[in-house]
């Protein structure tokens, strides 16, 4: 594994670039930041609040989950968000032109519920994205969360999955059939048969409607999450500091640890001309670094569909 950059505040979100580059968010500085392949950076766009999971859409735009700003504070070495910001408003969905930085709110809520946290986002081939709202946290209290899917034209939005714990992490299988999403306190990675787009197959154990897959057996949480082309769920994997590969099977295919111990491993994306790379991001120590990967990412839906 080597490291590209260093420095960063908070990194989560990386979609690797065509040109080699990376767009990442920087949660605690509230910005969209490109890292070149000579580790250099430069902001594209000011999101404010706390830019977390992040995708490129149909139209070439980048789609921001919001979560509306954290409280800051470190362990040691490592930076690491605590509870919900003191001028947090609320959470949304946002979308950037990358080319200008110009920032647009496309939703704050769905029906009358308001969006708390949103986390991670993955675009389906119709047009549409799922994406998690982990909600936030106060001292003594903490929200509940669910899982969203929307028109990225702004026409619509739907919850699909309530309630469900802290889920954060959100992809779907190399054939678009099956909806993942990581638990972050439980440890606990989730799957849903997709009948349609924004539609779920009905739920088996309500109140939380998915098919367990995995589960940590010891003191470890789950974040982000990427889908290979043989439909392994890379997790990235809180507190051991590291990327979890896991079969559709639930079996660990694979455990990757960084180079320099950090445990606050948030995130991780394909990329490369073969997208057999994979880029991972050391949030608390503030590092993205590269790896090659055993085989290459399932491909994003819309990621190579306009000049980048």
């Amino acid at each position: 594994m080597q490291e590209i950059c260093r420095g960063l505040r908070f990194p989560e979100g990386p979609i690797a670039m065509p040109d080699g580059s990376v767009l990442l968010v920087e949660i605690e500085r509230g910005t969209l930041t490109r890292v070149q392949t000579n580790g250099s950076t430069e902001v594209v766009a000011n999101c404010g609040g706390g830019p977390n999971g992040a995708a490129m859409g149909p139209d070439g735009k980048v789609y921001i989950c919001n979560n509306g700003g954290f409280a800051w504070d470190y362990e040691g070495p490592f930076l690491r968000p605590t509870t919900q910001s003191t001028d947090y408003r609320h959470g949304s969905i946002q979308v950037v032109d990358i080319n200008t930085g110009a920032v647009e709110t496309l939703f704050t809520k769905c029906d009358d519920v308001p969006l708390k946290g949103p986390n991670d986002i993955v675009f389906d081939a119709h047009g549409g994205f799922y994406f998690t709202d982990l909600g936030k946290r106060r001292t003594r209290v903490m929200d509940r969360g669910a899982i969203y899917y929307a028109r990225a034209d702004g026409s619509a939005i739907t919850e699909v999955v309530f309630p469900i714990d802290t889920p954060n992490g959100i992809g779907l299988s190399p054939d678009g059939k099956t909806l993942y999403a990581a638990e972050t306190l439980g440890g606990r990675l989730w799957a849903w048969n997709i009948t349609e787009p924004g539609r779920l197959e009905a739920a088996p154990r309500p109140p939380n409607p998915g098919q367990l897959i995995y589960k940590v057996s010891g003191y470890e949480k789950f974040d982000s999450l990427a889908v290979d082309a043989e439909g392994n769920v890379a997790v990235a994997t809180l507190e051991t500091g590291c990327v979890t590969a896991i079969t559709p099977q639930g079996q660990v295919r694979a455990v990757v640890p960084v180079p320099e111990f950090d445990p606050m491993v948030t995130n991780i994306c394909f990329g490369g001309t073969d997208l057999t790379k994979a880029y991972v991001v050391s949030s608390g120590l503030g590092r993205l670094y590269s790896t090659d990967w055993h085989c290459p990412g399932a491909p994003l839906a819309h990621h190579y569909s306009s000049d980048l």
